[in-house]
């Protein structure tokens, strides 16, 4: 029996120009999923004021991130490097692992074509985001469910939607956190992407809402799929492993876009501690299994200014997975577990 494996990651600009940049994130704000407003109103939020006005500053960013990969998108060069470790890992006339973006190159339109043509007899889709979410898992599974549904054979197809809870990815994040003694530091944030408070409150049906739910606490059959749930799950997992206090480690979200958003905001708690006199913080990423924008530029960089402008000294990035051997893994056990 021959498998496809598809890895999906979110996506990153061709190059860190205006041009580039500009078509990326048209085409990212215009995906109905992580503006779910209605089409008109998302149209002319997006392609009227969003990306005119933030395009040009982007691309000033997107040139920080290219240099620190020494001239390639660091999302890019740390998947193609777990898409080798994983392919080795596995006879590739019996199983062959590809990679694609959600948004901009290799396209999944692409990529998925490639693999109709092979005839492989199933198909194996994990997006790389461990924690679901309708704006990242959700809409890279309907993208990828939208081509092959157009093909006139569809193999058998299977897949992950997250797996925050998996050992290898947990194992991963832990020794990456073990080069540094947490002990040394004020405290330690786990900072996730942000969401709005409303595609949270979606994945309950009838009247309840997240804030009706135990999220921070537990994860149970009404919000196992509930970003905001599982997030603290992951923290606490990670957390439990290198001994830290509850009362040491802050959950938060950064890259919010207004102020109904999860909260607390990271840049907010990152000033806070400032104020409070701490001199080091230690931060956590894990909803970015490959470190990129948000994990190398907004908190290694941005939230770093933040912390000296109020008084503190050092925010340490804890890398995240990238090609470590138990996330790689990680992978491998999923695939393994669906042949």
């Amino acid at each position: 029996m021959r498998t496809g494996v598809l890895l999906i990651q979110l996506g990153t600009p061709d190059s860190p120009s205006t041009s580039d940049v500009r078509r990326y994130l048209s085409e990212f704000l215009n995906d109905p999923r992580v503006i779910d407003i209605p089409w008109l109103a998302r149209k002319l939020l997006v392609n009227g004021i969003i990306v005119p006005f933030r395009a040009p500053k982007s691309a000033k960013i997107y040139k920080e991130l290219w240099e620190f990969g020494k001239g390639v998108s660091p999302l890019m060069t740390h998947t193609e490097n777990v898409v080798k470790l994983v392919q080795d890992r596995f006879d590739a006339s019996e199983v062959t692992v590809e990679m694609a973006m959600r948004y901009q190159n290799p396209s999944m339109d692409v990529v998925l074509e490639k693999m109709r043509k092979a005839n492989y007899d199933q198909l194996i889709i994990i997006p790389l985001f461990p924690q679901y979410a309708s704006a990242s898992s959700g809409s890279a599974i309907e993208k990828a469910m939208n081509i092959i549904r157009k093909w006139w054979v569809i193999p058998e197809v299977k897949i992950v939607s997250q797996f925050w809870d998996h050992d290898g990815y947990i194992d991963s994040v832990v020794d990456r956190a073990k080069a540094f003694n947490w002990e040394e530091y004020d405290h330690v944030l786990f900072s996730y992407h942000g969401l709005p408070e409303r595609q949270v409150d979606k994945v309950y049906d009838g009247s309840d809402l997240c804030t009706d739910q135990p999220c921070e606490l537990e994860v149970n059959d009404k919000n196992k799929f509930c970003y905001k749930a599982t997030s603290y799950a992951t923290t606490r997992l990670i957390a439990e492993k290198l001994n830290i206090p509850e009362d040491k480690y802050t959950v938060c979200f950064q890259s919010r876009l207004d102020k109904k958003w999860l909260t607390p905001f990271s840049d907010k708690v990152v000033e806070e501690w400032g104020k409070k006199g701490a001199k080091k913080l230690l931060v956590f990423s894990p909803a970015f299994v490959a470190d990129c924008l948000e994990t190398i530029i907004e908190i290694g960089g941005e939230y770093q200014e933040i912390f000296e402008e109020h008084g503190g000294e050092k925010v340490q990035l804890v890398p995240s997975s990238n090609d470590h051997p138990r996330f790689i893994d990680c992978l491998v056990d999923m695939i393994v577990k669906r042949l």
